[in-house]
């Protein structure tokens, strides 16, 4: 429920002033009432994000559900459309963090303000197996992967409300945990040539993680959904250039034990990198993302929503020369003339 204050007084009579103040003060009391018994009814992110809007109602707001989504923003960066060029099986560990805040107020014409503060810290490991078949498929290399995940999400939120003829009234939650998020499988396709390369990858999050509809941090999503991006990577040897690019949308199920459906989502990255030897390279990562259709379903309480967001930033890029490359690669050519990774730092 949002309320605009403003459009609750319409008169500019002196006299009524203190009159509305009180009106208005103890309307704000019963709808502090009415969040205190929200907050047992909805989950807890659905409680954050509902007093996110009756603080910020003229700020946008970031959809799907947790404010976030199967797809990692920004995880395609420098060599985005980059898989290896020869069959083997080969193994990684990304490895990201996370840490932001954000926070906001609204004053209110009786006096006092309302504010609200969000605080993130997020870590994640995702051991990933993947399998280059010998398989030429339409002219490319096909491959599959399995990723596990397994992670720690800090959060915390803070509501407060203070105003003259009532005091200062604090909503606050928060919550750790370790927990292992959904495993991830992944099926695609790899053209390469002398100075290109491109990828069409597909995958699946498998909605088989730790998750708890009454935590507030939850590692994993907890639904099905399905992500397909085409990605290419160009080399201008000359000058020592690199640019990357990838596109694609991700398609949500919706979770059965919070009923919340994210609608269709869109993603968009860039990247631009100068190499200055053989093992650094500096340059910009960036992304862009829309939510096609809003969400839906029982738990959207606060609506048909859709998220928006757009980045850009610095990034470096220091690579060891081929620390694994013999105990990724089994088979007898495991080096060709246009082997990819002669065209990458390193």
């Amino acid at each position: 429920m949002i309320f605009n204050f403003r459009k609750m007084h319409t008169s500019s009579v002196v006299g009524f002033v203190d009159k509305k103040r009180s009106a208005s003060a103890v309307l704000i009391r019963h709808v502090l009432d009415q969040m205190t018994q929200l907050k047992n009814v909805l989950p807890r992110t659905a409680f954050i994000a509902a007093i996110a809007v009756f603080v910020m109602p003229s700020q946008p707001v970031i959809a799907a559900e947790g404010g976030g989504g199967f797809y990692l923003l920004g995880q395609r960066g420098q060599g985005a459309a980059v898989l290896p060029t020869v069959e083997g099986v080969f193994f990684a560990m990304p490895t990201y963090f996370y840490s932001g805040d954000v926070s906001g107020s609204q004053s209110l014409e009786v006096g006092g303000a309302a504010t609200l503060g969000l605080d993130a810290d997020v870590q994640v490991v995702m051991p990933t197996a993947m399998w280059m078949t010998p398989v030429d498929f339409l002219g490319g290399d096909l491959g599959f992967s399995a990723t596990f995940v397994y992670g720690n999400a800090d959060l915390a939120a803070n509501f407060a409300v203070s105003i003259p003829e009532i005091g200062d009234t604090i909503f606050g939650d928060s919550d750790e945990r370790w927990a292992t998020g959904d495993p991830v499988a992944s099926a695609f396709l790899g053209w390469h040539g002398e100075n290109y390369a491109y990828a069409l990858t597909s995958s699946v999050n498998i909605p088989a993680g730790d998750y708890d509809v009454g935590r507030l941090s939850n590692v994993a999503i907890n639904y099905w959904a399905l992500d397909v991006t085409a990605a290419g990577t160009w080399l201008f040897p000359e000058s020592q250039i690199e640019l990357s690019g990838a596109t694609g949308f991700t398609f949500n199920d919706e979770n059965d034990d919070t009923e919340y459906e994210t609608g269709t989502e869109f993603h968009l990255e860039a990247a631009a990198f100068y190499q200055f030897s053989q093992s650094f390279s500096a340059g910009l990562n960036g992304y862009y993302y829309k939510q096609l259709s809003g969400d839906s379903g029982e738990g959207a309480v606060l609506g048909n929503l859709k998220g928006e967001v757009a980045a850009i930033g610095p990034a470096l890029l220091w690579l060891a020369r081929r620390p694994f490359q013999c105990a990724s690669v089994t088979t007898a050519n495991s080096v060709q003339k246009n082997d990819w990774r002669e065209m990458l730092p390193g």
